[in-house]
């Protein structure tokens, strides 16, 4: 659930230490998706705790939400063969904090900025394999040697998902996706 930032404070006269210690509270990341060191996501300050209490007596409905626009955009793209809609188990509940294809074709990065140029936010997530990562260098893999991984890395777009989106909203974004592929073959 969102609230309205991130927040957090730590004192010291340390510039070094201030800037591990900020390092650590953004996932290890100086810049971003580069994690140079292991980090958590530590951004949450009292006032977004209490949005968040009041927030949660609504997480049921927003999850069922999340859930309806994911079904809609299953629904008017699951004809589009250049695309992977995203997988449910049968035995378990998807939240869908992010709705995420899989784009054929190496054509992510078109279909991408086409969107943009739409007016239709869409995000690359953890567009760098964590086993690339600085602060993950002690598990010694190499390119190459988690090639599914790297290979999602290139694929995945997530468009957007959140509770406010409406049924025309979901249509455009839809159909501008197909728009796309229809141009692009």
């Amino acid at each position: 659930m969102a609230c309205y930032g991130d927040g957090g404070a730590v004192f010291t006269d340390d510039d070094s230490l201030a800037e591990k210690i900020r390092m650590r509270a953004n996932h290890g990341m100086k810049k971003k998706y580069f994690s140079e060191i292991i980090g958590i996501n530590s951004r949450l300050d009292t006032l977004q705790a209490a949005v968040l209490k009041v927030k949660l007596s609504h997480l049921e409905e927003c999850l069922s939400k999340r859930r309806e626009v994911a079904s809609r955009y299953d629904e008017l793209l699951k004809d589009v063969s250049e695309i992977i809609l995203p997988q449910r188990k049968p035995s378990a509940t998807h939240t869908f904090n992010q709705y995420t294809l899989k784009i054929k074709d190496n054509k992510r990065n078109e279909l991408k900025t086409y969107l943009e140029n739409k007016g239709i936010a869409s995000q690359i997530y953890y567009p760098y394999p964590l086993h690339s990562q600085e602060s993950l260098s002690v598990l010694s893999r190499k390119v190459g040697e988690m090639a599914v991984t790297e290979q999602l890395c290139r694929e995945v777009l997530s468009l957007p998902m959140h509770t406010e989106l409406e049924d025309g909203q979901i249509k455009y974004i839809t159909d501008s996706i197909k728009q796309f592929f229809v141009d692009n073959n």
